[in-house]
């Protein structure tokens, strides 16, 4: 995974980004943000890079209309469930089923 860092993206509060595996950081990344990176580039390759975007920005939308929050959409998108729910289990990777934040999907 490489890690390119930067100073001004991603933009606002944001921390780091992850762009077809590439993470761009506006400094270094501990171990559990590396690992919600990683979560996010393994989501990525199931959904062949593209589409990942497309569903990304499609839930956001109807997460957005749903909450009428900004923050609140964000953080119920199932691809950043996922990475969130489990950033902290260092086993995790190893562990995780294909397609594993389907079932954050719809809660």
């Amino acid at each position: 995974m490489k890690v390119i860092h930067t100073r001004n993206f991603p933009f606002g509060s944001f921390y780091a980004i992850n762009i077809f595996g590439v993470i761009f950081a506006k400094g270094d990344l501990d171990p559990t943000s590396r690992r919600h990176e990683y979560i996010h580039t393994l989501q990525q390759r199931e959904m062949l890079f593209i589409l990942f975007y497309v569903w990304y920005v499609v839930e956001w939308g109807l997460k957005f209309l749903y909450y009428r929050n900004l923050h609140r959409a964000y953080y119920a998108i199932s691809f950043e469930r996922e990475a969130y729910d489990n950033q902290w289990d260092s086993a995790y990777i190893s562990k995780r089923r294909h397609f594993a934040w389907m079932k954050s999907t719809f809660r």
